[in-house]
């Protein structure tokens, strides 16, 4: 492998890494404000309970996020100098305010959280846990303003070479931007729900009356909150594809792996792909469906990867500028399967909860554990579907991957970094989902008391 094909496989694994972490942060962060907010309004301690015992997960996974999100920032100046170089005057911009705006923000209040328990009152306790939420998500915010660059480029121009930004405004105001954070932001909500109803689930089950009560509401709470993120996340996705079959059409094609324009566009439910000969062996198709879930219409055309083919030759000359179509088509019926199934679990669970049905199905509460991995498998598909949906741009339209690498990297040096982080990660991993299932196994009593 030369050294592109090793750049790509070492951000590709740091960056699926570190998303383990980042949507759980977002949502548990916006879980436990509002569990604190309940708290003050109720004066009721069960909530005040929940939010410490929950809490410890959240603390566990913000560490882990942060150690792994800073070694991404350092593959730009290592592994792909070039694309620094190229992109540096506009994406140091929103990665600089993310650090010195939003991460200080999240930290500094991080801090004041945990050691202000009953140091400052109950409601300046839980505005401080509102702005660890406002400063995780406005995080995310910056660093999709950066990504949606790489996706849909607005307010630059080239010079000497470089990209350089000409409208901040246009940046922040990308409209990828304002179809990706919602996107990003209620999958966290998915998440946080999901992760919560999986240990609540857990303890349920081992029927300990001293903690039914304080779980079954844990359970309520986490099963309104999964469903509400659900079903966001499935209509901004939605939204965000129309947006794409305007903006990014191959990727949009690679996903449907439509290798001719159709008018109106068929829906593919599942097909087998041969990308060699740029057909489709098997393909089980809804008449009409991909028009209308693009265009809100049953008539209009859906262009085809052959022609997109071509048109991207004779506005950027000769090459391939088609994605993986295999592994976009697999990689949207994942997330979109994932995401119709949650929709179900978290419907039932939020039902079964209300009417007090919930501990008599085992089964379902046996289902709920490792549902609580199904937010983070869909999201890892979306990413892929994303970022590799616009190959072989990095920046697209602008450059292309192979010639954003450092030129004077060699592959022996990526190789052994790429061993090291592997290492890593996995020791970190392993620590990570110990202390967070410790944790999470805990009577809460005993939790609460150790974490204050």
């Amino acid at each position: 492998m030369d050294t592109v094909i090793l750049s790509r496989w070492q951000f590709a694994i740091t960056t699926i890494y570190h998303f383990f972490f980042v949507p759980v942060t977002l949502g548990l962060s916006t879980f436990l404000a509002v569990l604190e907010t309940r708290y003050v309004i109720t004066n009721d301690e069960t909530y005040k309970k929940m939010v410490k015992f929950w809490g410890n997960i959240f603390l566990i996974n913000f560490a882990i996020g942060v150690v792994t999100g800073i070694v991404q920032e350092f593959h730009f100046g290592l592994n792909w100098s070039e694309y620094a170089r190229f992109m540096g005057d506009i994406f140091g911009a929103p990665l600089a305010i993310e650090g010195l705006m939003a991460f200080f923000l999240e930290s500094t209040f991080i801090g004041i959280w945990i050691f202000g328990w009953d140091k400052i009152s109950k409601k300046t306790h839980a505005a401080v846990m509102w702005m660890v939420a406002i400063g995780s998500n406005l995080s995310a915010l910056w660093i999709l303003i950066a990504n949606s660059f790489m996706q849909n480029p607005v307010g630059y121009a080239i010079r000497n070479g470089r990209a350089e930004m000409t409208d901040f405004w246009a940046l922040v105001g990308n409209p990828n931007v304002w179809y990706q954070f919602p996107h990003v932001l209620t999958a966290g909500i998915s998440v946080g729900g999901f992760l919560v109803m999986a240990f609540s689930a857990w303890h349920l089950l081992k029927k300990n009356p001293h903690t039914q009560d304080f779980f079954r509401r844990s359970m309520r709470w986490a099963a309104g909150f999964a469903l509400v993120g659900s079903l966001l996340v499935g209509l901004i996705g939605h939204a965000q594809g129309q947006f794409l079959a305007k903006n990014q059409s191959m990727k949009i094609s690679a996903m449907e792996g439509l290798w001719e324009t159709e008018q109106p566009g068929s829906f593919s439910v599942v097909a087998l792909i041969d990308e060699k000969n740029q057909q489709n062996t098997f393909d089980l198709k809804i008449p009409k469906a991909l028009s209308f879930l693009l265009f809100n219409d049953f008539s209009s055309e859906v262009i085809g990867i052959k022609e997109l083919q071509a048109e991207a030759e004779a506005l950027y000359g000769p090459g391939n500028y088609i994605p993986p179509v295999t592994l976009s088509y697999w990689s949207s019926r994942t997330m979109i399967g994932i995401g119709l199934l949650m929709i179900l679990i978290s419907g039932l669970a939020v039902l079964w909860s209300r009417v007090d049905g919930l501990e008599k199905r085992s089964w379902f509460l046996k289902l709920l554990i490792p549902a609580g991995l199904l937010p983070t498998v869909a999201i890892t598909a979306g990413w892929l579907v994303a970022e590799t949906g616009r190959w072989p741009w990095i920046v697209h339209g602008l450059q292309k991957i192979e010639d954003a690498v450092s030129p004077s990297i060699t592959a022996g040096n990526i190789f052994f970094s790429l061993i090291s982080f592997l290492i890593l990660y996995g020791v970190l991993a392993v620590v990570g989902v110990s202390l967070m299932l410790k944790y999470g196994k805990s009577d809460p009593a005993a939790a609460v008391e150790k974490g204050e």
